[in-house]
């Protein structure tokens, strides 16, 4: 059975992504959440109604003891499941000023981020490079490629898993296993739920902010056969905003 393995699945830009690689690709869907059952629950009936299985995996992809023990467990539970995608999409704020930035709000950061991407993707790696095929999505941000005030921490763990992406593609990509990243912008979600957007739209080309959907639909292509000769690439999906 073929699996695509989405982190930070219960809400948002996950969520989506989830929903549309059952509905579009017909894969089950291995959904990672850290602490919301009650979210994971409700997208688990989303993505079962796509006519797939859908596997509750609850760990911190920041842990990697943690990480290991739940996706060697699923694997032990499912010998006949091949994880063919993964999507690094786990991540977390911790927004202030770098000046006043307290230890812990530095490394949980990076820790969620750039290290959650080793913890899961070393783990599955080797199986994909034997089966010669996968695909690796790794959800990154605008903040990682022009910087944000405010958001050193997370502009330095997104800019490192752009950069991450690039060598790994360099690496594998002989044994058609691709790996790129999805750089969003302004997405409706909750991560946005604090910003002024009636402001921030005046810096948009296409004067919104755009919809954890659309996010999704440039996944889903990404995930398909029909981006077999894409790899190493960023690709910005900002509306306009920094391109």
């Amino acid at each position: 059975m073929k699996y695509a393995l989405v982190t930070g699945a219960s809400r948002g830009i996950g969520k989506a992504i989830a929903i549309k690689l059952a509905r579009e690709l017909q894969y089950n869907i291995l959904l990672n959440f850290h602490s919301n059952i009650e979210a994971a629950n409700a997208t688990k009936e989303l993505v079962e109604a796509e006519n797939v299985q859908c596997e509750l995996l609850q760990f911190d992809v920041a842990d990697a003891e943690n990480t290991t023990k739940a996706l060697e467990e699923f694997s032990k539970a499912n010998p006949d499941a091949e994880i063919e995608i993964i999507v690094n999409n786990a991540g977390i704020t911790r927004d202030g000023l770098f000046m006043w930035m307290k230890p812990e709000d530095w490394h949980s950061v990076i820790d969620t981020s750039l290290n959650g991407f080793y913890n899961v993707t070393q783990a599955l790696l080797k199986n994909m490079l034997k089966k010669r095929y996968g695909r690796i999505i790794n959800i990154v941000s605008l903040s990682g490629l022009k910087g944000n005030a405010g958001q050193v921490n997370y502009s330095a763990a997104k800019g490192a898993l752009i950069s991450a992406t690039k060598a790994l593609a360099q690496e594998i990509g002989k044994r058609k296993v691709t790996v790129n990243a999805v750089a969003p912008g302004f997405i409706t979600s909750d991560m946005t739920a604090d910003f002024d957007e009636k402001e921030l739209k005046k810096l948009i080309p296409l004067n919104r902010f755009g919809e954890a959907e659309e996010v999704a639909d440039l996944v889903s292509f990404l995930a398909s056969k029909k981006a077999s000769y894409i790899t190493g690439e960023v690709i910005n999906i900002n509306g306009g905003l920094y391109s």
